[in-house]
């Protein structure tokens, strides 16, 4: 009976795992294991967006970005800014991309995970945003003392320079790490 009930926990406890979508929040582009053909699970696509054009997004739909703050491919946002601005992540294997989004590479973030890069630009997606839907163009933010500007990534793998909040206007969002200015 007892073997049974550890079974059954074990069973449980995996399918738990399973339905939360990795580490990130359902943000990690696994393109590698059993019935996945990594020949057509693109890492990164383009799509057309309202109010920024054609970009870059994750599986999922949603707009990727890169801080100005991680140019070089060195990673700054970790911990609390990870609540907000969630990393691509790749578990195995290499990212695929559409044709004509930029060269996809990987770097090793501080807590082991691999996360997707394009042009040596470390790729994170939004909180607020939604498939389809791109807010964060242009938000500027700060965390452990860093100062964060936020860009959508074109479909070539170029920033696209923050044209405000992806609302259309010109003046970017700004708050502290704090929570205030994200709606929570």
């Amino acid at each position: 009976m007892k073997r049974l009930i550890t079974l059954g926990t074990a069973v449980a406890a995996g399918a738990a795992l399973a339905a939360c979508g990795g580490a990130n929040g359902g943000r990690s582009a696994n393109t590698s294991g059993p019935g996945v053909s990594t020949a057509r699970a693109k890492t990164v696509a383009v799509r057309q967006l309202p109010r920024v054009g054609r970009v870059l997004v994750a599986q999922n739909g949603e707009a990727l970005y890169s801080p100005d703050l991680e140019a070089g491919s060195k990673i700054v946002c970790a911990g609390a800014c990870n609540s907000f601005w969630k990393p691509l992540t790749l578990s195995g294997g290499k990212p695929i991309a559409s044709a004509g989004a930029g060269k996809l590479g990987l770097i090793k973030r501080p807590d082991g995970s691999r996360q997707v890069t394009v042009n040596g630009k470390p790729l994170y997606t939004f909180s607020e945003d939604s498939p389809g839907k791109a807010t964060g163009n242009g938000f500027r933010d700060e965390f452990g003392g860093h100062h964060f500007t936020w860009n959508v990534i074109g479909a070539d793998g170029s920033t696209t320079g923050g044209g405000g909040s992806g609302s259309g206007g010109s003046t970017p969002r700004t708050t502290t790490g704090s929570g205030g200015g994200y709606g929570y």
